[in-house]
């Protein structure tokens, strides 16, 4: 079924402004969004899109006083229109508006395809923030055509965070801000490191003031969610660190020479301070284990894992 915008107009025809956050698998984005949510003095709207059945990253949003709406089993620019067009119908069923919605992309959207979103009926689109892991963006080893996905969601941001800069030295943090630069010159760029020191920084997610146009020259060919696969791994529960250490040890041997990009689930770990929720997070070669406090709405969950073919496609 094809979505059918409304053609009504909600709210007396006042609008909300929205800001879509992007950015590639394992960038940061649920955090940045935490971070924003922390800051928030008025009621904001979240839509959260997962690539996997389970949408890990809804559970995770914090202190929202509005509404977390998840959208699961595909990419927005994709596959799931008429899930987004009804998320955004719920929004405009309430009495009253949102002071701001923040939809946060799948590490695969590709943001040009779902900005217009932005500007449907009852919403106006305030920006597009990409968030990149200064990692990522450095690493010579990432296959091209993901190397061009970024590049393409760095080109369609009105705001860039870089994050991860805690996990290189200080000259790859100072070439990934150069590079960043040059990507997307008219954009400024924030240290995710310094986002809670920074005076007004996060007041500049939801403050960009429109979107700017974009050539989208960088977008690769084929459609980026067609060459990603997502898997869900049942995991017993409860788990030890030894445990998630041997299960992330077997997940990168266990997709058929498929490269995993990033993997995510809520366990039930059992350790010296007794059983308690964590996150377990893995992209590329590196994964940690994040204890998480007490949330009524967190449940362990299965592992959502997202693999990649190791060579270009043709």
């Amino acid at each position: 079924m094809t979505y059918q915008e409304p053609e009504f107009l909600p709210w007396d025809g006042r609008r909300t402004p929205v800001t879509f956050i992007g950015g590639y698998l394992g960038a940061g984005k649920t955090t940045a969004i935490n971070e924003v949510m922390a800051a928030a003095e008025h009621p904001i709207a979240v839509i959260v899109n997962d690539a996997g059945a389970i949408n890990i990253d809804s559970a995770l949003i914090k202190g929202c006083d509005g509404d977390v709406i998840e959208l699961s089993n595909g990419c927005v620019c994709c596959t799931s229109v008429d899930e987004m067009g009804a998320a955004l119908d719920l929004i405009r069923s309430r009495p009253e508006p949102p002071d701001h919605l923040v939809i946060e992309l799948s590490g695969i959207a590709e943001p040009s395809g779902v900005v217009p979103w932005g500007s449907s009926a009852g919403f106006l689109l305030d920006g597009v923030v990409t968030v990149v892991a200064a990692d990522q963006l450095m690493d010579d080893d990432l296959p091209r055509w993901i190397q061009l996905h970024l590049e393409a969601q760095i080109a369609a941001a009105d705001l860039v965070v870089l994050t991860k800069t805690d996990l290189v030295d200080s000259s790859t943090a100072d070439a990934a801000q150069s590079r960043l630069r040059s990507l997307a010159p008219a954009s400024p760029v924030i240290d995710g490191s310094l986002v809670r020191r920074e005076p007004g920084a996060l007041g500049r997610f939801l403050a960009i003031g429109g979107h700017r146009n974009r050539d989208a020259a960088g977008v690769p060919g084929p459609s980026l969610f067609d060459l990603h696969q997502t898997h869900t791994v049942p995991l017993r529960d409860p788990l030890t660190r030894a445990d998630i250490e041997a299960l992330v040890s077997d997940l990168r041997t266990s997709f058929d020479g498929r490269t995993v990009a990033r993997a995510k689930g809520i366990v039930e770990l059992v350790d010296g301070n007794g059983p308690r929720l964590a996150l377990v997070q893995l992209v590329g070669p590196r994964y940690e284990i994040t204890p998480l406090l007490p949330n009524e709405h967190q449940r362990p969950t299965d592992l959502v894992v997202i693999t990649v073919s190791p060579t270009d496609p043709a």
